[in-house]
């Protein structure tokens, strides 16, 4: 079942692959990375910083690199979530070339600041990219936000100067605005600043040569609203959790220290946002307090974890937990100290964001309780390869009575659930493999774009223009 997760975007993008007869013969030796492009990526948050985006952007950052391609990464010199925390203006990791821009310190809680700060990063990541020569493609995501239309702009302008030969754009879409503002009532649906918006978005989708989706709903969202999206490869986002095998309760200093050792745990780990409502998960909290034998963990932070403390100590709930996010060295003793875990995608998020919290469930080998709509990117998950239990956001008792169901399972079968989960991520879920799916489509595109620099110079000089070549055919189009 996972592998059809990937199979759709990978489908679209290998059906006109190959570029035509006419650069056929040029074409045949540069994919896969045998010609050296250089790549741009664009982005807020890069590594050290614990962001995932940044995560996820240094592992396909440094997996191009591998393959021998020119990577530079423009990214922000202060943290995501701390602005306080500062890191090198410039550094080479993993063989990718990591140029900072300076930013001076934003409140993230004052909005106008925020919005000043967000303008500071399109200016400066605009300069950065537009006087970067030879680019042959430009990656960017959704951080910070607007970036799509500034590379964009970045390609055409440098388009002018390259003969018409634009650069690749390639956005991959972490979440999907307006529509996120608009689902959660931040933003009026029609108003002046919705169809700006709205613009904006048509402008980008219809000028990327690739659109990448983290899943089937997002990929139908993104062509809504005459959007049209050139090509999209629809795609999942790796865990950064390796499969391990599963830690046995009894071995987890994390249940010994919060009291969890004997008692069932429901565990919800993550940002706790208004995307992804618990509410039904904190009522099913209240009908179990008097109920020493379950316990409900709240682990994370972000802006709905007030009302989940305030919720915990208004039932005096003394059956739940709630701790901040957890060192990245301790996921896997907090993760698995679970015996399962709670993942939420709000009623009208489907397509807009993706559930990311499930990697990490699955990662440890442990079963999913999934609230949120059916169907969805988790529910295809958790019924087809046979890891979970659906609940639809309001049914307490539905809630309650699969917790109850889960806690009285034996628990070979509970552990079976996991191990199907964990199966999953080691196979057609691995990072490895959607890496390379990710990889793959990024070189069939610079395959495409030097095949067509070959052809130029072929065309003008009269001359065989070899792969060998590749500075000379550089120097002559840009």
């Amino acid at each position: 079942m996972a592998e059809n997760l990937v199979s759709v975007g990978r489908i679209a993008f290998e059906s006109d692959a190959s570029p035509s007869n006419k650069k056929g013969e040029a074409s045949s030796a540069i994919g896969r990375g045998d010609v050296p492009g250089r790549l741009v990526i664009l982005t807020q948050v890069y590594v050290p910083d614990p962001a995932a985006v940044g995560q996820h952007m240094h592992d396909f950052a440094a997996a191009m690199a591998a393959r021998g391609h020119e990577v530079i990464v423009y990214c922000s010199s202060r943290g995501y979530d701390d602005p306080r925390q500062s890191f090198p203006r410039f550094e080479i990791r993993d063989g990718v070339k990591i140029i900072r821009y300076s930013l001076p310190i934003f409140t993230k809680s004052n909005m106008l600041l925020r919005i000043v700060g967000s303008v500071w990063a399109q200016v400066a990541l605009f300069f950065h990219a537009l006087f970067t020569l030879r680019t042959e493609l430009i990656f960017f995501s959704t951080s910070p936000p607007m970036i799509g239309v500034t590379a964009t702009l970045v390609a055409k302008i440098k388009s002018l100067f390259s003969f018409g030969k634009q650069a690749q754009l390639v956005y991959w879409v972490m979440d999907l605005n307006p529509d996120q503002l608009i689902a959660m009532q931040k933003l009026r649906a029609g108003s002046l600043a919705h169809r700006l918006l709205e613009a904006a978005n048509r402008f980008v989708l219809r000028n990327a040569d690739l659109t990448i989706a983290l899943d089937r709903f997002m990929d139908a969202r993104l062509k809504q609203h005459g959007r049209a999206p050139q090509k999209v490869l629809v795609l999942p986002p790796w865990s950064h959790e390796k499969p391990d095998a599963p830690l046995p309760h009894t071995a987890n200093w994390f249940r010994d220290k919060h009291g969890l050792q004997g008692r069932f745990v429901v565990m919800y780990s993550g940002n706790h946002s208004p995307a992804n409502p618990i509410d039904t998960l904190l009522a099913a909290a209240v009908a179990f307090k008097d109920d020493d034998t379950i316990r409900f963990a709240f682990i994370g932070g972000g802006a709905a974890k007030k009302q989940v403390n305030a919720q915990i100590e208004r039932h005096g709930l003394r059956n739940c937990l709630s701790l901040p996010y957890q060192p990245l060295g301790d996921l896997r003793y907090s993760l698995g100290a679970a015996d399962v875990h709670a993942v939420s995608l709000g009623e009208d998020m489907l397509g807009i964001v993706h559930p990311c919290k499930v990697y990490g469930a699955m990662a440890v080998g442990r079963p999913i309780l999934y609230l949120g709509p059916r169907p969805s990117h988790v529910s295809d998950l958790i019924e087809g390869e046979g890891i979970g239990w659906h609940i639809a956001h309001g049914d307490v008792a539905g809630c309650v009575a699969v917790i109850r169901e889960m806690k009285d399972l034996a628990s070979p079968d509970l552990a079976a659930k996991g191990a199907r989960a964990q199966a999953a991520l080691r196979s057609s879920l691995a990072p490895t493999h959607l890496l390379n799916v990710m990889c793959n489509a990024i070189d069939r595109l610079l395959a495409g774009r030097m095949a067509e620099k070959l052809a130029y110079v072929e065309q003008h000089t009269g001359e065989r223009a070899s792969t060998a070549r590749s500075d000379k055919v550089h120097n002559m189009i840009d």
